[in-house]
């Protein structure tokens, strides 16, 4: 007995030794190589297997899987196709198309007035309430409730009345109308997110709905980037970008080479510290607190981003529309979120120091004594009643406590009094201690199976 002892606590101070020094791990060479040959697969599967909208395999891949869900969608929305027809994506859009009809789905110029230029290859990333975003979500909901259209173009937002465009919200109430126009919203992508069915039906690929929040670079009309022999701002820039085909699902595409970024990086965190430091697995998964981790996920998807730009560049042939179009935008942004993080975890202390330079300063120069004493007061205040409320919650916990250890005994009684007649007056002892009423009180077995049990 002795001997199993000292091996248990022998293996725990040897565990909690390891897990010490665990904590102590700093970010190595052998992270950085891995992370860095983990971007550069990556960057090269986005070179070659994403490239540019329309071409790549990837590009492919996900323009077939959109076309699965379209039609796997239509069918449980209530789609019936005709013999024959089961397997037509066209059929499909069109059944969306029909019944889910909005009042912003203008087309081209002429549909708003010549307000400002648009066609129907570039309708959906001006029209804000086509974006699968939270933004596209808002001004669905807000254009449909109040019988208008909005745009960007030319870095404006511009809203169009649709009064007489006969499509109103269902619903009896604001909830209902609320529900049924998120529906529509929903359902009128549906019906873009692969093309339209009149361009599928002809073979084509059609125009899709934007990437999230791609519709904001609409809002950045300035610069100014070479595009054959014109120069152009970079809202113009990423028109045309779109219009190449730089859609929804090109962004999925783009969204495998840096999803397999990330699952090598957690999975080299996780089994490093597992298998060579033998840290226990509640503790080897990753999190952004951990500064190893943060710093693996940003030189891996530097890398990435590094071989991504060189290739757009040099293949781009300093046509700005070329060059976007090569670029994984998805890539791109999740390397500046974490570049904005890291910066953010280092700015922090700092910023956090000037402000208590501030306070300090505003305390000492700024506020008179009366206006001191009176904020010492309001603090005092309440750091009284926190420490009030504390004290009840401390009561009625151990109130509710007892009150719980005191139903668990209960309970016990009458278990054991199920299973043996022995029992019988522990718990009828146990129950009058307590103070249980009369009729409550179980005296012997048939008591148990009558009140608890429904016997007889």
């Amino acid at each position: 007995m002795s001997t199993l002892v000292l091996s248990d606590i022998v293996t725990e101070y040897q565990y909690n030794d390891i897990a010490q020094n665990v904590q102590d791990i700093s970010f190595d060479r052998y992270d950085a190589m891995f992370a860095g040959m983990s971007g550069l697969i990556a960057g090269i599967i986005d070179v070659f297997f994403v490239g540019i909208p329309q071409t790549g395999n990837l590009t492919k891949l996900a323009d077939n899987v959109v076309d699965e869900l379209i039609k796997k969608a239509a069918k449980l929305s209530g789609w019936n196709p005709k013999s024959g027809q089961e397997d037509n994506v066209a059929s499909a859009i069109g059944y969306f198309e029909r019944n889910f009809k909005v009042n912003y789905d203008h087309r081209s110029s002429a549909d708003v007035n010549g307000a400002f230029k648009m066609a129907t290859i570039n309708h959906h990333i001006k029209s804000l309430g086509h974006s699968p975003d939270p933004i596209g979500l808002f001004f669905s909901i807000l254009d449909q409730f109040t019988n208008t259209a909005s745009f960007i173009s030319d870095g404006k937002l511009i809203r169009i009345d649709t009064s007489d465009s006969g499509t109103r919200l269902q619903g009896n109430n604001f909830i209902s109308k609320l529900f049924s126009g998120f529906v529509n919203w929903f359902g009128h992508l549906l019906s873009d997110v692969a093309g339209s069915s009149g361009s599928r039906g002809n073979a084509g690929r059609g125009s899709g709905i934007p990437i999230p929040f791609m519709n904001l670079f609409q809002l950045i009309n300035v610069g100014e980037f070479q595009v054959g022999k014109h120069l152009n701002d970079i809202a113009t820039v990423m028109v045309k970008v779109f219009q190449e085909g730089y859609d929804f699902r090109h962004g999925i595409a783009m969204a495998i080479p840096v999803l397999f970024n990330e699952l090598m990086i957690r999975a080299f965190f996780v089994i490093r510290r597992r298998f060579q430091y033998k840290l226990a697995w509640n503790e080897c998964f990753p999190t952004m607190k951990d500064k190893t981790f943060r710093w693996m996920l940003l030189i891996s998807t530097g890398a990435m981003c590094l071989v991504d730009g060189v290739d757009a560049v040099i293949r781009g042939r300093g046509n700005a529309v070329l060059i976007f179009l090569r670029m994984n935008l998805i890539a791109w942004i999740r390397f500046i979120y974490l570049v904005f993080k890291e910066l953010y975890i280092f700015i922090k202390p700092i910023l956090q120091d000037i402000w208590n330079h501030i306070k300090a300063w505003i305390n000492d120069k700024v506020l008179t004594a009366f206006e001191k004493k009176e904020i010492e007061a309001f603090y005092a205040r309440i750091n009284s009643y926190q420490v009030k409320l504390d004290e009840e919650f401390k009561i009625f916990y151990d109130d509710l406590l007892e009150k719980h250890k005191t139903n668990m005994l209960y309970i016990q009684a009458v278990s054991n009094a199920q299973n043996s007649s022995g029992s019988i007056n522990k718990s009828v002892h146990l129950a009058k201690h307590y103070k249980v009423d009369e009729e409550c009180i179980l005296y012997n077995a048939d008591d148990v199976r009558r009140k608890i049990f429904g016997g007889k």
